[in-house]
């Protein structure tokens, strides 16, 4: 679980459509591994979206289909409100699965091109926890393209997390004067 992160992403959908119900929005990349994924799907499918999920079917678990589908790339992105990308982690593959591994192919395959992103709904947006890595998950002009948020998350997260803090700190010091 990653549960600030959730915040942070709760906070940047809401400030960009001010409601979550009734939402479609798309996970894409790495499922099985991803802390932030877990977070986010839980928290969103209680709060009334409805949720899609894409990439390589290995990284998928099928605890997720109580959450949303598991469809194709293109299908995804021309569906959903909020298109969020997970990380690849490659520090998580062995050494034969990094050699079989290319960027390249899963930026083809999975990754969020140019003429995929064309397809979106108008009004759409693109998340990313960050680090980015460019040209796989998302062709790099993306990421500082109008449709991005991420660095909205950014600096959100650094808002929420300042919250979080100072919540922790004010309840630890609660009632001891």
């Amino acid at each position: 679980q990653h549960p600030s992160q959730m915040m942070l992403d709760l906070m940047t959908i809401h400030e960009e459509f001010g409601h979550f119900d009734g939402l479609s929005i798309g996970i894409v990349g790495d499922l099985s591994h991803s802390r932030v994924a877990r977070s986010d799907m839980q928290m969103l499918h209680k709060l009334g979206a409805t949720l899609h999920f894409a990439g390589p079917e290995q990284w998928y678990d099928s605890s997720f289909d109580q959450y949303g589908d598991f469809i194709t790339v293109p299908e995804l992105v021309k569906q959903v409100d909020v298109l969020m990308l997970l990380r690849v982690q490659l520090e998580r593959f062995n050494a034969d699965h990094r050699q079989a591994f290319s960027k390249e192919t899963y930026h083809a395959k999975y990754g969020i091109t140019d003429d995929l992103a064309k397809t979106m709904k108008p009004g759409a947006i693109f998340m990313h926890p960050a680090p980015v890595n460019r040209d796989v998950e998302l062709a790099s002009n993306l990421v500082d393209g109008p449709q991005s948020r991420i660095f909205t998350q950014m600096q959100n997260g650094v808002f929420m997390r300042m919250a979080m803090l100072e919540a922790v700190i004010n309840a630890r010091h609660f009632g001891e004067e």
